[in-house]
This record gives structure tokens, sequence and C-alpha cells, in this order.
């Protein structure tokens, strides 16, 4: 951390680096962010409404907080919206605290006036993350290995409402985008002819073979079962 830096956050350098100091200020204030033990001062927080992260500002003190979608990095400048900044650590950590637990939208904007979610709020109301996912995914020369089955998965009329992204070169589908533990399902191509599919997060799931003519029925039931 530069000097700059310790002058605009004296109270995050005292700690040690913003995950301590967001601990320290969640205990007192009595909010749990769910940030890790090992946090230091990379801080990206999973809850069930996408990946939190902050991000101190270099020119003045503001914490900045992000939402990215759930199976897209974090890092890339992708599906992430800025839904507010403060210079209030104890602020920011109840405003973390709040998401994290499902406050509603409607509620967190009238309880954290530095949150802005209306830009947000429409591009999830209007469906727009997995339209423009499909559309980036379909258009990247990076996965073009995967564009002929991205093609196939986004033509059927059940499965392109699926939230897609690539995780070691399967295809990740995902029922909800914005929740972690929502269904999802990873489909490898092995030749063009058969495929590997395997429902994430499902404790003993294994990796099943299926072949071309029965894939799409296979995602479907996979997808829509409990």
């Amino acid at each position: 951390m530069d000097t700059h830096r310790k002058d605009l956050y004296p109270d995050v350098t005292a700690s040690g680096g913003l995950g301590p100091a967001m601990k320290q200020a969640a205990k007192l204030h009595g909010c749990d962010t769910g940030l890790p033990p090992w946090a230091t001062d990379r801080i990206v927080i999973e809850t069930t409404r996408g990946f939190v992260s902050v991000d101190p500002a270099t020119e003045e003190r503001l914490f900045r907080l992000r939402v990215h979608i759930v199976g897209f990095d974090v890092e890339a400048s992708g599906f992430a919206w800025d839904i507010g900044s403060t210079d209030d650590l104890g602020l920011l950590v109840e405003a973390v605290a709040a998401w994290r637990e499902g406050m509603p939208l409607d509620q967190l904007k009238a309880r954290f006036e530095f949150m802005k979610l209306n830009e947000f709020t429409r591009a999830i109301e209007m469906g727009e993350p997995t339209s423009l996912q499909w559309s980036a995914l379909l258009s990247s020369e990076f996965h073009r290995k995967q564009r002929n089955l991205l093609g196939r998965l986004r033509a059927d009329e059940v499965l392109r409402n699926m939230f897609p992204s690539i995780t070691h070169g399967a295809v990740r589908l995902n029922v909800d985008p914005l929740d972690s533990t929502s269904r999802q399902i990873l489909v490898h191509e092995l030749d063009g002819q058969r495929y590997e599919v395997i429902r994430a997060g499902v404790p003993g799931a294994d990796w099943v073979e299926v072949q071309t003519g029965d894939l799409i029925a296979y995602l479907r039931a996979s997808l829509t079962k409990q």
C-alpha cells in the first residue's frame, strides 16, 4: 500500500489490510459480511445475488461496491455493476451484510442512501445479463472451440434462458445467474457425437456420457428437476 493510500485509509493500514479492517468493523457493528478468515486486500464475497467485491479508490477515500454475475470472472470487465460507494467503513460492512442476507432491493435503497441500484435492477428484470452473455460467448474467439455447442444450446427454447459460462473448457448452464446455489450443469464436448455432463454442486454427482441425440433432453431434465 503506497503512502497516498496510507493517508486515505489509516484504519485499513492499522488493521493489516481491507479484509481485517472490514471484519473488525463488522464485529463492531454486529453484522456478518461472510468474509473468509484469510481475506486481506482482495475482497470478493459470494452471495445468493452474485459475487460482491469491494475496491478502495486511490484518488480519494472511497470504498466502491460492485456485484458480479455468478460464473463470470470477477476480475473481468463483463457482467458487473457498480452499486454504490461510501467513505464510511461501518456503513459499507452493514450494506454488504444486508445484501448477503437477502434484504429486498427497495429496502436496501431506502436504508443505504449511497447504494445505486436502478441500473442493476433494470438489467436483472429485463433479463439482459443472460442474453448478453450468450452473445458475448458466441462471438468470442477465445471460446471458439465451444461455439458449436453454445449455438446448439442457445437454439433450444428452454436452455437459452439459462445463464451460460465457460469453466475449464466446459459450458456451464446456471438456472439463476445471481444464485450460486441454484441448479447448474456442466457440459463437455468429447468429439461432436458424445458429451460428458455433470450436475454441479450435487454431492456424489459424477460425469455421465450422453450421446448427441439425447443431449438436449438430458440437459432439460437435469436443469428442471429439483
